[in-house]
């Protein structure tokens, strides 16, 4: 890029730097960011398609998880990775709803660019979209149906909509009882406040036996096993210790040397080292309790006395389950062995080791009223485990988000069919250009059942027909359309139902990303963002390779 100054020409960009201006630069920022959506619209609603991704290793990733598929796409164009964001946010967010959030924003922008042809300024679509972005959350909360933490039989059905179209499917009734129980297990009352902290609901995975084997487990499993063969491989009623350091003789915090000149002190030194390690369990001992788990190392002179006590200990256990398992027994973690009394232990029903395929898991479970939570995932190969564990960690989002807000609106197209009907009528009450821009994302709002329709081999046109004539009636905000059947149902009585804040997070952040996209009017690309200097040079100015 140069410039004339009296004549001279006065370089102010680099010659390598590439720079689209204008319609060109919004043609391709919206190319990027549609091809994005375009990529996962396909794995949309439960007769959704699957993606295969393969990375540079070879390794395989089978799924229809909107989510995981952009993360796991190798994205390089700019304006593409903004949409990678807005899933990740939505994944952050709620848990679900990333390929709506991505799809939404695809036609966001694919209506926009039919704007901008009509020399409608992005200025002005920019506003309209946040106007309709404000009204269509009004519009939601008006549809949206209360619904209460005891309410057991509507939570198993967010969690069942969740899941439906992913590899749990099969089992969904009997993970979604799961997913409730650990939900209501770890939340926390605080005046009419609920808190819900799904960190501590902990999810172990083991290849071998079928999906219906994952099992809910009140405590914690850790993926270790007893230090030492003669402990008690079950301990009943068990009083359990939490450590953080370790049962080990400890060096000195300086160099030091030590002098042996005749046998006797050697003997006597190695006589030290022993008593102070069966001071040690002594204390152990004392305090009464059966279990100890240890974040650290336990030495082996160590072990043998603690199996000859009765007492069955695992060492180098990870930080995050001494936190969860504090949670679940009610045990304090003790930094300092000295400091350990029976004021300190948890307790849990039963603590055994237990062998699944090829692994000892230990069992920490039945606790009084455990407040973290194991969830044992099942599977027959580790794809199909991978993917239960990701329609699971969808319904530890949506479930919170059902419980903490306490509004739930019917599935199957029906909030957007509802939306878009109350935006049109919006619409025309605002008049000027804004107008066109607020009827431009009601259209694209309707992308949602037509998508639906079109993975279930439906004519997207006569579903989109039959559901806004069935909306226009009195009673037609909870019908949507059953993928199953092809017909427009009342989702609610077919329990197809999602929390609130799915649908306005994915709309929220649609809106939000094509307006920043919209905005976008000059790009300058440097040399450096090249993967090599042999791209053709009319890329339009932007990194080539949109993905």
């Amino acid at each position: 890029m140069s410039t004339q100054l009296g004549g001279q020409q006065v370089l102010i960009l680099s010659d390598k730097t590439q720079r689209t201006i204008g319609r060109d630069a919004q043609r391709m920022n919206i190319l990027a960011a549609r091809a994005v959506a375009e990529s996962v619209k396909t794995t949309l609603g439960p007769r959704g398609m699957d993606k295969m991704l393969v990375d540079s290793l070879g390794d395989v990733v089978v799924t229809n998880d909107g989510v995981t598929i952009l993360k796991e796409m190798d994205i390089e164009h700019p304006a593409a990775k903004m949409m990678v964001e807005v899933a990740k946010t939505q994944d952050a967010e709620v848990g679900d709803g990333t390929t709506t959030a991505a799809v939404i924003g695809g036609e966001l922008l694919k209506k926009a660019e039919d704007l901008l042809d009509q020399e409608i300024h992005p200025t002005v679509i920019a506003s309209g979209y946040r106007m309709a972005a404000e009204k269509a959350n009004e519009i939601l909360a008006k549809i949206a149906i209360p619904i209460s933490i005891n309410d057991d039989k509507m939570l198993r059905k967010v969690a069942m909509t969740a899941m439906t179209g992913k590899g749990a499917e099969k089992a969904k009734d009997y993970l979604a009882d799961l997913i409730v129980k650990a939900v209501k297990a770890i939340a926390e009352t605080d005046n009419d406040k609920i808190t819900i902290d799904t960190d501590y609901i902990k999810i172990e995975k083991k290849e071998g036996a079928s999906i219906e084997d994952t099992e809910l487990v009140k405590g914690i499993v850790i993926d270790k096993e007893r230090v030492h063969p003669a402990m008690p491989k079950k301990v009943a009623k068990a009083k359990i210790a939490l450590l953080t350091s370790a049962l080990e003789v400890k060096g000195t915090e300086t160099d030091a040397e030590i002098r042996i000149t005749d046998p006797s002190q050697l003997k006597a030194f190695l006589a030290e080292e022993e008593n102070m390690l069966k001071d040690m369990v002594e204390t152990v001992t004392k305090s009464g309790a059966k279990v100890l788990i240890c974040q650290k190392g336990i030495d082996d002179l160590a072990q043998h006395y603690l199996s000859k006590a009765g007492i069955m200990a695992v060492r180098r256990a990870k930080k995050s389950d001494m936190e969860k398992l504090a949670r679940a027994t009610g045990a304090n973690i003790v930094t300092n062995l000295v400091d350990l009394t029976k004021e300190d232990l948890g307790y849990a029903g039963i603590v055994e080791e237990v062998k699944i395929g090829d692994d000892d898991m230990i069992y920490v479970k039945d606790c009084k009223d455990p407040k973290a939570v194991t969830i044992l995932i099942r599977g027959s190969t580790e794809h199909i485990v991978d993917e239960v564990e990701r329609a699971i960690e969808d319904c530890l989002g949506v479930v919170p988000a059902a419980i903490r807000d306490k509004k739930i609106v019917a599935g199957g197209g029906a909030p957007e069919i509802e939306v878009a009907r109350g935006l049109r009528t919006f619409a025309k009450s605002i008049g000027g250009r804004e107008q066109l821009a607020i009827e431009a994302f009601a259209d694209a709002i309707e992308v949602i059942p037509r998508a639906l329709a079109e993975n279930a081999g439906l004519d997207p046109i006569d579903t989109l027909v039959a559901l806004r004539s069935r909306h226009a009636k009195a009673d037609g905000t909870k019908f949507g359309l059953d993928v199953f059947t092809g017909k427009v149902t009342d989702m609610l009585k077919q329990g197809v139902v999602e929390p609130l804040k799915v649908k306005t997070q994915a709309i929220n952040s649609a809106s939000e990303v094509a307006v920043m996209i919209l905005r976008i009017d000059d790009v300058i690309a440097s040399s450096g963002s090249h993967r090599g200097s042999d791209m053709p040079p009319d890329m339009g100015g932007m990194p080539p390779g949109m993905m």
